[in-house]
């Protein structure tokens, strides 16, 4: 519900801080999956986490910080489709 209250008014951006926690592993994927389609109608999407296979899923831009700080500004991606 919180994710359709978002998108209803089309936002340029959106800030997704940890969308995926406390779900199970196919719900993740799901969400995963709408957010990078919403990132292909043209919507900035910011997403935060510590799941390494939602990263890979999303293979975008990956910024990596430790204590507050950047320590790599790349693209990241293992997901094969």
């Amino acid at each position: 519900m919180a994710m359709a209250r978002a998108l209803i008014h089309r936002p340029v951006l959106i800030v997704a801080d940890e969308p995926t926690g406390n779900l199970d592993p196919v719900s993740s994927l799901e969400i995963v999956d709408l957010l990078l389609k919403i990132n292909e109608m043209g919507t900035t999407v910011l997403l935060a986490s510590h799941d390494r296979d939602i990263v890979n899923r999303a293979c975008r831009r990956v910024i990596k910080m430790e204590r507050g700080r950047i320590v790599s500004d790349d693209l990241y991606c293992e997901y094969k489709m």
